[in-house]
């Protein structure tokens, strides 16, 4: 009877929680900016419900020059703060020109001269959106994994800044 009753009370905690999820500046579904590391560059994001959102990001990176790359992020209330999130999702990249990579083997690095390489990627990050403000600022980690035309791998990381107007 006590395991029931402590699973019910867990179960109840989560349905009551669940509506806590990260919002979007002011409600708004659309922001652009800037961001600094790798990828250097613009970034856009395109929130589709509370806790889901498409992140558009193009600039200068190792992997190419310049690199496009396309995440889809859920965002989770870990801080019970309304103000700062963290959030998790996979994405792609495409990079043009130059790119370089690390191996697995004994070849060390690698230089891709020509061309485009393709990769996909696993982005983890915390966003702070200042309450009545129209902005969010933002740090990610994530690792690539490049699958084309040699496979290799690097770790990214940027932080940056988004408008919401």
């Amino acid at each position: 009877m006590r395991k029931l009753f402590v699973f019910a009370a867990a179960i109840f905690l989560l349905v009551n929680t669940s509506n806590i999820f990260a919002q979007s500046p002011q409600g708004k579904k659309f922001g652009f900016g800037i961001m600094l590391g790798d990828p250097t560059g613009a970034t856009l994001k395109i929130w589709t419900q509370n806790e889901n959102a498409f992140v558009f990001d193009i600039g200068s990176s190792y992997f190419g020059s310049p690199r496009i790359d396309g995440d889809y992020l859920w965002h989770f209330n870990a801080f019970h703060s309304d103000i700062a999130q963290l959030y998790a999702g996979p994405g792609v990249a495409i990079g043009f020109g130059n790119g370089h990579g690390f191996w697995y083997n004994d070849n060390g690095f690698y230089v891709r001269n020509n061309g485009a390489g393709l990769g996909v990627r696993g982005v983890f990050g915390v966003n702070v959106i200042p309450q009545n403000e129209p902005l969010e600022f933002f740090f990610e980690v994530g690792v690539l994994v490049g699958l084309a035309p040699d496979f290799g791998s690097a770790v990214d990381a940027a932080l940056g800044l988004r408008f919401y107007p």
